[in-house]
């Protein structure tokens, strides 16, 4: 009878010991992004599931930011995050961290967006380095207060025309992909040549192979030598304004030529 309550308490007090760890590691968590921000700006986050104030669409929360760390800070931009984060969910803000310039925030429309983005680009290299991601544990990105030093590292893309998951039941949604060495593109113009394009794409690396489809010549698949290569070319390449009246659309495929 002893024993089985002593079994008992133990157990209780174990169960204790991890909660309170638990509760621990998100402190620190949280004390680890709040120092990420310089001076002028109380907070650049917000625990709110709202954006607020700065024009865009609202996040829903809830897991909807996504902290990437391991970038290559001398060549790392916003624009460059914000394509790239961009083929799995709609991202409305971008910001690079004020006092860790190699990692940065990314807030997605939608928390599954978030997680999207985690399971398809985390370990995905760029830059000579691998991209490392987890969840964040505030809801939103705020815009620093105007005049602060840290004012050119956030970026409000929330009334960006490039998002891809904009219009309800989006059929882009069914052609989310992980980095390969191929990418698909679209939006082509009839009277573009092959070696036109291939030059966009040779300004990122080698390309290995290059197709149309049968089909519909408004679309082809090119493949790089690698998959950084293909990450560093989708970021070049999509919305490149291939003529006057258009513009390239490029995206991850589980394709293969």
């Amino acid at each position: 009878m002893f024993a089985r309550i002593h079994c008992i308490l133990s157990l209780c007090i174990e169960i204790a010991r991890i909660n309170e760890l638990r509760a621990m590691a998100d402190m620190l968590q949280k004390q680890l992004e709040g120092n990420m921000h310089g001076p002028g700006s109380s907070s650049p986050l917000s625990p709110r599931p709202s954006l607020g104030g700065e024009g865009g669409r609202s996040g829903n929360g809830g897991g909807s930011v996504v902290l990437v760390s391991n970038l290559n800070d001398k060549m790392i931009t916003n624009y460059a995050l914000f394509v790239l984060f961009g083929c799995f969910g709609d991202v409305l803000r971008v910001k690079i961290l004020y006092n860790k310039k190699d990692s940065a925030l990314i807030q997605f429309a939608e928390s599954f967006q978030a997680q999207t983005a985690l399971l398809h680009l985390n370990g995905i290299p760029l830059h000579g380095k691998q991209l490392h991601l987890s969840l964040s544990k505030y809801s939103s990105v705020q815009m620093p207060k105007e005049g602060s030093s840290e004012a050119g590292l956030t970026k409000d893309y929330g009334d960006s025309p490039l998002h891809r998951f904009r219009r309800p039941g989006s059929k882009n949604v069914q052609h989310i992909h992980a980095p390969t060495e191929v990418l698909h593109i679209s939006n082509i113009p009839l009277d573009v040549e092959e070696e036109e394009l291939k030059t966009v794409f040779e300004e990122s690396g080698t390309v290995v192979r290059f197709k149309y489809f049968e089909s519909d010549r408004k679309m082809a698949l090119v493949e790089m030598s690698s998959v950084e290569e293909s990450v560093l070319a989708l970021i070049a390449a999509h919305n490149y304004p291939i003529s006057p009246s258009s513009h390239l659309r490029v995206s991850f495929t589980k394709s293969t030529i």
